[in-house]
């Protein structure tokens, strides 16, 4: 029976293989073309087309139907996780200015506004599909759900290390802040929303509202301008402010709260050894 068990995880773990290996596929085949002959406009174009590919193949490969895009919490889910990103990512900036280290300089300019969030949205769909409901939602199958946060964050952290100005203390910080907290919003939301939320509202924040370096990408003017300057630990450096220890204390403390709902509502997902074991006896 325990044999069983088993082999049906893993079948389950290589149909959603499948899933990813489509995603990967239409990302690699049709970006370059959609940026070639659409420009900025192709972003839109691949995130419809990813997140189509999952849907479809989370139907007709794994046989299932994917609830972690429930149709009915996108909105809810999605703007309450806008919301958060955007204020965690406020609260580094204050902790910033009270350091002395962050240096407002009047308004900047809303033309972007519009645009900033568009492209943070369609960045936070695919890049959340990709890590969180495929590689974490598989891996937590085989390793658990803690097992699958500690590899999906660094997976993470080292899928920014190419980067402009990115360290190995930015693919850190990237992994503990940015990894930790979506993956703990997803584990604690069993949906793809509240995380697709997060990311955008993060980037948004951080480029089209304070202007800021997003991770090592110069976003230009945004709504707010101002300048960091201080030690590296706590400006980021070349990287922005992502790799500040303040950015990775503050996602750390809301990774802690949707830890605590994970656990509190149990939706911790057993390893799959040990949750194999637990069913054959």
């Amino acid at each position: 029976m325990l044999e069983d068990i088993l082999r049906n995880k893993w079948k389950e773990v290589g149909l959603g293989l499948l899933n990813l290996v489509a995603v990967v596929l239409v990302i690699a085949l049709f970006q370059p073309v959609l940026r070639k002959h659409m420009g900025s406009a192709g972003a839109a174009v691949l995130a419809v087309l990813c997140l189509a590919t999952y849907i479809v193949a989370a139907r007709l490969i794994e046989r299932r139907i994917p609830t972690e895009l429930a149709a009915n919490r996108a909105l809810p889910e999605g703007a309450a996780g806008i919301a958060i990103g955007i204020v965690l990512f406020a609260v580094v900036m204050a902790v910033l200015l009270a350091a002395g280290v962050y240096h407002p300089a009047g308004w900047g300019t809303t033309s972007g506004l519009a645009n900033g969030l568009f492209f943070a949205v369609l960045a936070g769909i695919m890049e959340e599909i990709l890590f969180r409901g495929l590689l974490f939602r598989l891996s937590s199958k085989i390793v658990g759900t803690w097992g699958a946060l500690i590899f999906t964050a660094g997976l993470f952290g080292l899928a920014h290390t190419l980067n402009p100005g990115a360290t190995i203390g930015s693919s850190v910080a990237i992994a503990l802040e940015a990894g930790v907290l979506l993956g703990a919003a997803y584990a604690a939301t069993q949906r793809l929303w509240v995380p697709i939320g997060l990311h955008a509202g993060w980037n948004f924040a951080e480029g089209s509202l304070f202007g800021m370096t997003l991770s090592g990408n110069n976003m230009g003017v945004g709504l707010l301008r101002g300048s960091l300057s201080g030690p590296r630990i706590l400006t980021g450096g070349e990287f922005g402010p992502e790799a500040s220890i303040v950015a990775v204390l503050v996602c750390l403390a809301a990774a802690l709260f949707f830890l605590w709902r994970m656990v509190k509502l149990h939706r911790a997902e057993p390893a799959m050894w040990s949750k194999a074991a637990a069913q054959a006896s």
